[in-house]
């Protein structure tokens, strides 16, 4: 309890009373109480990108290390970015990156900025690119019962963020999951000139707050 907890902590009864009511304990007791409870006291810089992530105990083996760039993918109009550099890695089970058919050696992260593809993904989420995945296709029979594949690009010096479909022999559309944005029409020639990054293969919701 937390009474118990205060009392191994610090010798009385009144430190998580405390913190529960908003008194916040000088720095010596959260340590005693953090000791206690075998939670580490850290008090800095954020922490979030620490290059080569790795869970306790993990077989190094296991793991590949994928390099998240200091770049933005724009859910929207486009992010203009500049030279991109490595902002830190995260580490992906080997098995896991096999399962969803992505090669270590293809794999790059990034951040996403913008409203264009809510629900699905939000603004600040980690996306997961497949660089060597950069075929546009047509869904075919599987139309009524699947999304076209979402990609990254760059667009006239604007890395964006869209579902991607074939429509017609030389014909594509670019399409926002939130209905609030418009379908965008590709002739072949337009999206030759445009760089597709790769396939997003995977997303996570973060706290950017």
């Amino acid at each position: 309890s937390g009474r118990q907890a205060s009392i191994a902590a610090i010798g009385n009864d009144g430190l998580v009373r405390d913190i529960k009511a908003g008194r916040l304990p000088g720095i010596d007791r959260l340590e005693a109480l953090f000791n206690l409870l075998d939670i580490e006291l850290y008090i800095g810089p954020r922490r979030e990108m620490v290059d080569a992530i790795q869970p306790p105990d993990a077989d190094l083996s296991e793991l590949a290390n994928i390099p998240l760039y200091n770049a933005d993918l724009a859910a929207g109009g486009g992010a203009t970015n500049g030279e991109e550099e490595i902002a830190g890695y995260l580490a992906f089970r080997r098995d896991w990156l096999r399962k969803v058919g992505v090669a270590p050696s293809s794999a790059v992260m990034a951040r996403v900025e913008g409203e264009s593809m809510l629900p699905t993904i939000w603004s600040g989420d980690m996306v997961l690119i497949d660089t060597s995945k950069i075929e546009i296709h047509s869904r075919g029979r599987a139309r009524k019962t699947s999304k076209p594949h979402v990609y990254a690009f760059v667009e006239d010096g604007s890395a964006r963020v869209k579902r991607i479909e074939r429509v017609e022999t030389d014909f594509y559309a670019v399409i926002s999951d939130n209905p609030e944005f418009p379908i965008e029409f590709k002739s072949q020639k337009a999206l030759d000139d445009m760089h597709i990054i790769g396939r997003v293969m995977w997303w996570a919701h973060t706290d950017q707050g």
